[in-house]
């Protein structure tokens, strides 16, 4: 158990959010007496990223609840293999299955309107300023302007890479649906939290419950924390 006796808490972020998309929940966190570090990856390569997120696991003690949003939840996928990792909270994610990539799993269901306010410049898919409405339509303006500034942005070929390991085969796991999601489809969201058996729970959300709804966000991670507490 972690030096404060309770798990430690650690975020994987997407694109076009980089870490600071968790600052409304790890201040609450870090306050309730758990270690909590948010892995800042580049995005070069679905490997280096997955790396960067296990590093960020010997900098906290275990065990580790690992949060993923978005394509974090690929990442989560694969990092979570780690002996560390006790639990996953998957936030409107991504949760390729052994035979998937993060492009196969979207491909599934229908195309989200946030790629039609994307463009490739400078080898990297950048969201275009207006595109934040179909990203977290339900933050206020100035809050929307942050995150497009804040934008991390991919090689554009991250989501066709494949990684080994499917951590929420055998790890328990929860997962927060943002059902007005306009950037990964509720639809799979939904199918990805049945087919884990995740603890689910639906948000009337954009693709960012973490910063439009913090406090239901806050609940789900704070669960899952306290069901690995408890063994």
């Amino acid at each position: 158990m972690s030096r404060s006796n309770k798990p430690s808490i650690v975020f994987a972020h997407g694109l076009w959010a980089d870490g600071s998309c968790f600052q409304k929940v790890i201040s609450a966190l870090q306050a309730d007496g758990h270690e909590v570090i948010a892995s800042q990856h580049g995005l070069d390569s679905l490997a280096g990223d997955v790396a960067c997120v296990t590093r960020c696991f010997g900098r906290v003690s275990g065990p580790v609840v690992l949060v993923g949003h978005s394509y974090g939840g690929t990442l989560i996928t694969h990092a979570g293999m780690d002996e560390r990792v006790a639990a996953l909270v998957y936030i409107c994610a991504l949760a390729p299955d052994e035979s998937e990539t993060s492009q196969s799993q979207q491909q599934k269901f229908p195309v989200t309107s946030v790629f039609s306010h994307i463009e490739v410049a400078d080898g990297r898919i950048w969201l275009r300023p207006e595109g934040t409405v179909d990203f977290c339509g339900d933050l206020p303006e100035a809050e929307q302007k942050l995150v497009w500034a804040t934008q991390s942005v991919p090689v554009p070929d991250l989501f066709l890479q494949k990684a080994g390991g499917v951590a929420w085969r055998s790890k328990p796991s929860w997962y927060i649906v943002g059902a007005e999601d306009r950037t990964v489809h509720p639809e799979l969201e939904r199918a990805a939290a049945k087919r884990m058996g995740a603890t689910t729970v639906e948000l009337r959300s954009s693709h960012v419950p973490m910063l439009s709804q913090p406090h239901a966000v806050l609940e789900v991670i704070r669960d899952a924390t306290a069901a690995i507490a408890a063994k």
